[in-house]
């Protein structure tokens, strides 16, 4: 039997480690095991490592480094960003999220809301898959402790107006703004200056698993969560997981680096896979034009998303339907039902999440396998 090579069309989903990256961290793990809190030498060797890198990543998205705060991943930060600084804010018990967020964030919501009786704003999102910046002015009171909306969308990969929401916070309102960055991160260009709280994951930027940070400004309230010693700041109890987070800052620079240097690569084959998507009948395309170029978001009615997702494993394609975190679930994408799409439509969606490590040759060889697919198990 033939062996099918194996294309990766899901890099939303994670990423391969950089090379580089890996490299520093076998070195590290093998030398730097001691714990970081110890008072001899090796130990203080290796906090000092520690600190040199929380500064290097601060400088690289223009903050303090008693700012960054090391966690494992964005679901820790997204859901402490919402606890910590709600919990921390007596008499302010409102929260300002969107209905398309990811799971951490609705999660941690309904647990306010469950737990405390928090009063939450689901906010809708138009066609575009977008948060409208009036919807945010609407809902906001003075008792809202936080907002927290993400920059890019993990299905649709819709691009939500941070900027604008941010400064309107900021300068409006008593509120904190938390934005969730996981897909934005070297998809689009990022100011922190009106953002008080902000969730990254290095996983998504060919880094580490069990690896991220939560931004949180100097000023913002936060109860901890995570109860223990002093670390990080007191604000995340618990031995430090030192040599990942020592190389979360070259993850991060080299992803920015990458980001610019191979955009436009990644725009011609997002484009590429638009024309051959829109070439075939019954395609429908979800992803707004205006979206991140790394993905793309489609429905062929007539095929359920997880039958088309094992077609297309056998043809060697992988690719994801919703967000991965959610994947077990025969639910439809509630990301496309909030944009206004059907049931159905929402039923058969497919996600392909580009890299620079994808080729032209791949885009024409999914384009050629979906065909087959759509005229074996299709109807149209």
């Amino acid at each position: 039997m033939q062996k099918v090579h194996r294309v990766y069309f899901d890099s939303a989903s994670t990423t391969n480690i950089n090379p580089d990256v890996l490299s520093t961290y076998e070195k590290l793990l093998a030398q730097d095991y001691c714990n970081s809190e110890s008072l001899y030498d090796e130990g203080i060797t290796i906090h000092h490592k520690l600190e040199k890198a929380r500064a290097a990543a601060a400088g690289l998205l223009g903050v303090k480094s008693d700012e960054i705060i090391f966690t494992s991943g964005s679901s820790e930060a997204n859901s402490s960003a919402i606890k910590g600084v709600t919990l921390a804010q007596k008499g302010k018990n409102h929260i300002v999220t969107s209905c398309v967020e990811h799971s951490s964030i609705l999660n941690a919501c309904r647990q306010m809301e469950r737990l405390f009786g928090t009063k939450v704003d689901y906010l809708p999102v138009g066609p575009d898959g977008r948060v409208s910046v009036e919807d945010v002015k609407k809902a906001v009171e003075e008792d809202t402790a936080i907002v927290s909306i993400m920059y890019v969308n993990n299905e649709s990969g819709a691009i939500n107006p941070i900027n604008e929401i941010a400064d309107y916070v900021r300068h409006h309102t008593h509120a904190f703004m938390h934005v969730d960055l996981t897909q934005a991160v070297s998809k689009v260009d990022l100011d922190l200056s009106n953002i008080d709280l902000a969730s990254i994951s290095a996983h998504k930027l060919e880094g580490l698993k069990g690896s991220g940070i939560l931004v949180k400004k100097s000023y913002v309230p936060f109860e901890p969560l995570i109860n223990g010693g002093e670390q990080e700041f007191g604000i995340r109890g618990g031995t430090a997981n030192a040599v990942a987070d020592m190389v979360f800052a070259k993850t991060l620079r080299l992803a920015l680096e990458n980001g610019k240097r191979y955009h436009a690569y990644i725009k011609d084959m997002h484009d590429q896979l638009l024309i051959g998507l829109k070439q075939i009948p019954g395609i429908e395309i979800n992803s707004p034009e205006d979206g991140v170029v790394s993905t793309v978001n489609f429905s062929y009615e007539d095929i359920p998303s997880e039958v088309m997702q094992n077609a297309l494993n056998e043809k060697g394609f992988m690719v994801s339907a919703r967000s991965t975190c959610d994947s077990r679930s025969d639910n439809p994408s509630y990301v496309l039902l909030a944009m206004g799409y059907s049931r159905r439509r929402a039923s058969s969606c497919i996600r392909v999440s580009l890299s620079r490590h994808n080729t032209p040759e791949e885009i024409d060889a999914f384009l050629s396998a979906l065909k087959e697919i759509t005229k074996q198990y299709g109807k149209v």
